[in-house]
């Protein structure tokens, strides 16, 4: 059982052909605000499949008359919540909070959800944090990540948003080892409709960033996102490259890039925290999109990198639609996710 969830490979992921609805229009919402069509019931789908598990184990704690709190319960709570891929760390947070309000006494499972909610809580607790857009030009984003991670369609998803929101967008293909990463992105970004900027397969990926953060510049646009090949956090040498990449960019705009999003797989479980350890070591991330949330049971490493690292989680994606990401609101996270919990 795991809370929220990457297959460990370095084989590149197959191109998706964006789903024919990708484009479909926001809605206006009573205030005039836009608002994502079929969002709420993405983010509640999504989040069901953790929702049942992580229920499902808590609950089987329990008899009809409730039970005490001794040493056997909190070591079966404590293997549950690691198994969340949250680790040892938070998990150790939230059994000792239990231990010292409620040890000794006889409680039901409501009392010890909403323990573990307020826990949760205060382990995870950031603003919503979108992206921080520049005070004049072009913003400049670089995204990084693992092979198959999902950093192209979460390009896709935030290139979507922006241009929704009457933003000029420059996608900078800088995956140039991967041909289908190309072709995906330039679907996308034909359907999306926005500029991109491509090079030859196997030339310069630091090239195809300086080119797409010129185009942005030359053009005026509002937002310039640049993919960058997958790696492995491990790999030294294509570690340096996006070193390389991200000086490269700033010739253009001495502050770009803006900002550095680490896609993370929701299925990496603790590798997660190496991945987010290792890019932002390399380049300084400024925030994290929480990939493929909707397919996975896992994720609870979200909890610890939170608790490790000052990295906000930015946006969770929450479908294979173009519109299906979400700004990151811990809060109703950890409400949606026990929710199931309080019969709700």
């Amino acid at each position: 059982m795991a809370l929220w969830g990457k297959k460990k490979t370095e084989q590149p992921a197959p191109a998706e052909e964006p789903r024919e609805d990708a484009s479909s229009a926001a809605v206006e919402t009573e205030g005039g605000q836009p608002e994502k069509k079929g969002w709420f019931s993405s983010f509640r789908s999504g989040l069901k499949r953790t929702s049942d598990v992580l229920n499902t184990d808590i609950r089987d704690l329990f008899k009809k008359e409730g039970r005490l709190i001794d040493d056997d319960f909190l070591r079966e709570l404590f293997e549950i919540l690691v198994k969340t891929d949250m680790g040892p760390g938070p998990a150790n947070e939230i059994r000792n909070r239990i231990k010292t309000d409620m040890r000794g006494r006889v409680v039901h499972m409501t009392d010890v959800l909403d323990k573990i909610k307020v826990t949760l809580k205060e382990l995870m607790a950031q603003p919503e944090q979108p992206i921080d857009f520049a005070e004049s030009g072009p913003t400049v984003i670089m995204v990084v990540g693992v092979n198959g991670s999902g950093k192209t369609t979460s390009i896709a998803k935030l290139a979507r948003q922006f241009t929704s929101e009457g933003k000029s967008v420059v996608l900078g293909a800088g995956d140039t080892f991967r041909a289908a990463a190309v072709e995906q992105l330039t679907i996308w970004s034909q359907r999306i409709g926005c500029e991109i900027v491509t090079g030859a397969k196997d030339s310069d990926p630091a090239s195809v960033a300086f080119r797409a953060v010129a185009k942005a510049v030359e053009t005026n646009a509002d937002v310039c996102i640049v993919d960058t090949a997958g790696r492995l956090q491990t790999q030294t040498n294509l570690m340096k490259e996006l070193e390389k990449i991200s000086r490269v960019m700033s010739k253009n705009i001495p502050e770009a890039p803006h900002e550095v999003i680490l896609v993370l797989d929701a299925t990496a479980g603790q590798n997660g925290i190496s991945q987010a350890k290792g890019f932002s070591e390399a380049v300084q991330c400024t925030g994290i999109v929480l990939a493929k949330i909707d397919g996975t049971a896992k994720g609870g490493v979200v909890v610890a990198i939170r608790q490790q690292f000052e990295l906000p989680v930015k946006y969770i994606g929450v479908g294979e639609k173009a519109e299906d990401l979400a700004l990151f609101n811990p809060d109703k996270f950890v409400d949606d996710l026990l929710a199931e919990g309080y019969g709700q």
